[in-house]
């Protein structure tokens, strides 16, 4: 059940970015407030790559079994984030020089990574930001305040992002090798 929930929370950023080329792209203000509610969710896409701690060996599930429904839901996971940092892409290009999108959307991916350590190892949830903003916000100024005291928050966001930004950049060349190798 948990991987439903997980799969609902990431299409929650790919049904938001889709607003991005809606009826609200010519208002500034719509549109911005869609990218922050946006990146509140981004990580929820991107934190069902880390259910695979949820493989282990059980008396009545064959293991492999397991992996097959943590990898393939991961994959839907990535699959949705992607999709959504497609439109978000969409909606930078918009903002800022072409040169910048890159170190923008590694940005993007460092950003939804502490995300992902925020839920995956302290617990917290996207909504927190409303129910427990003060928590939450001295929670992460400790983090960044005090980074050698919190070292794992930031190698899990280091690796996190390097991963995702690998991924990403790997697909967005597969159309150009493609390309090329077919002419």
């Amino acid at each position: 059940l948990f991987l439903v929930w997980n799969l609902f929370l990431a299409f929650i950023p790919y049904a938001i970015s889709l607003l991005f080329t809606g009826p609200f792209f010519k208002n500034k203000k719509m549109q911005f407030l869609l990218f922050c509610t946006w990146l509140l969710f981004f990580p929820n896409a991107l934190y069902i790559v880390t259910d695979i701690i949820h493989l282990e060996e059980a008396e009545n599930v064959p293991v492999w079994y397991d992996a097959v429904l943590l990898f393939s839901s991961s994959f839907a996971g990535i699959a949705m984030a992607f999709a959504s940092l497609v439109n978000t892409e969409f909606y930078l290009r918009q903002i800022f020089p072409r040169r910048l999108i890159g170190p923008a959307i590694i940005t993007l991916f460092f950003i939804g990574s502490f995300g992902v350590y925020l839920g995956r190892f302290e617990r917290w949830n996207s909504w927190d930001v409303i129910h427990h903003p003060l928590h939450l916000s001295s929670h992460i100024a400790a983090d960044i305040l005090f980074p050698f005291s919190h070292y794992r928050a930031w190698a899990v966001t280091f690796l996190l992002t390097g991963l995702y930004s690998v991924f990403w950049f790997l697909l967005k060349a597969f159309p150009r090798v493609n390309k090329e190798y077919s002419t």
